[in-house]
């Protein structure tokens, strides 16, 4: 899945930064407000691949002494960055070049950006197809989109194809704004489709930043993958009661887990140390993006109580 996120940001940065060209070359010729904004929108979009491509690199890093944990949640970090350059460059530029042009309205040959926009449209679909494959490989079962957005915990996948979805609604605002002023012979159709461009990747910038926000802070595991690591520990023969269960994605495919398990009264110290693990055993084989087992193990004799704890890297 990372090689398919990785091919879809790469056919995002090629596919962007073509287009951000030719749609500033047009936009220069012509004066259109709508392509200027979507000039600004591919540029942006082509330096926030390159974040996510950075993401990836620094979050693949060893452990060290001052992350023990290792730097799984570089990528985190960088998707909320990202975010936040949609919504200030993208999105606050187009709504400021929509109020200037509505502000001072000026006509001239759109000729050039229909051309520019046909062609933009060919590759941001192509861009869309291959974010849209990444994805499609976190689609379980009847989850829809935004179901599977939520309990998703790669942010690259849900980045591009909101990046890509926002691209191809910006390019169709501006076909529209410039098509209708040019017909109706009103500019302020122009400056509107440059303003509702911005106000599109303000709506799709606050919503990565809420997602990425959460992965940040830091969030567990599915509910399914929680309830399957609880009966692993409960049909153990050692175990009389499994209480806490805590977990934390530290990446995509990197979880912390923390379980407090009451062991059976007549079992000695030896035995609950191989009881313990067993269990890591079996919740690593069943469940590999678990790389840090934490167990808490209490009760051992009903006379007096012990406690042994373990953890596995």
């Amino acid at each position: 899945m990372a090689s398919e996120s990785k091919t879809a940001i790469v056919a995002a940065i090629a596919g962007n930064l073509a287009i951000a060209v030719t749609k500033l070359i047009a936009a220069y010729a012509t004066g259109s407000s709508a392509m200027l904004s979507e000039g600004i929108h591919s540029i942006v979009d082509t330096g926030n691949g390159g974040l996510l491509l950075f993401g990836m690199r620094q979050s693949r890093k060893p452990p060290d002494a001052i992350h023990p944990f290792g730097h799984g949640k570089e990528l985190y970090f960088w998707a909320l960055i990202v975010a936040i350059l949609i919504f200030a460059l993208g999105g606050g530029m187009s709504v400021y070049e929509g109020i200037t042009h509505i502000r001072h309205p000026h006509s001239a040959d759109p000729t050039w950006n229909y051309v520019v926009l046909s062609f933009a449209i060919v590759f941001e679909s192509i861009s869309f197809f291959f974010a849209y494959r990444a994805f499609r490989t976190e689609l379980k079962g009847d989850r829809t989109i935004f179901q599977t957005i939520r309990a998703s915990k790669d942010p690259t996948t849900f980045t591009v194809l909101f990046e890509d979805t926002a691209a191809l609604l910006g390019l169709l605002v501006a076909f529209a704004g410039i098509f209708l002023g040019h017909v109706l012979e009103n500019p302020y159709f122009d400056g509107a489709a440059s303003i509702v461009i911005g106000l599109i990747l303000g709506f799709v910038a606050a919503f990565l930043a809420f997602e990425s926000k959460g992965l940040l802070i830091g969030e567990g595991v599915s509910p399914k993958t929680l309830a399957s690591i609880r009966t692993i520990a409960r049909n153990d023969d050692a175990v009389d009661q499994v209480k806490k269960s805590l977990t934390m994605h530290f990446g995509p495919n990197e979880v912390l887990l923390a379980l407090e398990v009451t062991f059976k009264k007549h079992l000695r110290v030896v035995q609950i140390a191989e009881a313990i693990n067993r269990l890591e055993r079996r919740i690593s084989e069943k469940h590999p993006e678990i790389k840090h087992i934490f167990i808490e193990a209490k009760a051992i004799k009903p006379d007096r109580q012990e406690s042994a704890k373990t953890g596995v890297h």
